[in-house]
């Protein structure tokens, strides 16, 4: 393997070395995604359908 003359010298710090810069804003996970007003709707109408059949299925005619 040939070693090339390092393009920086040493004790200073390379461009990759370099830290990665803040984010702009904090990232959003899991818990932001489900409290989102559309999403609470659809959830709470897919849980009404099935506490409504589980109903119905344990009701006796």
């Amino acid at each position: 393997m040939i070693f090339r003359e390092m393009p920086h010298t040493p004790g200073e710090r390379s461009p990759i070395e370099t830290p990665p810069a803040p984010p702009s804003e904090e990232p959003r996970g899991c818990l932001f995604a489900l409290s989102q007003p559309p999403l609470m709707l659809f959830l709470a109408f897919v849980g009404t359908l099935l506490f409504v059949t589980a109903l119905h299925d344990l009701h006796r005619w």
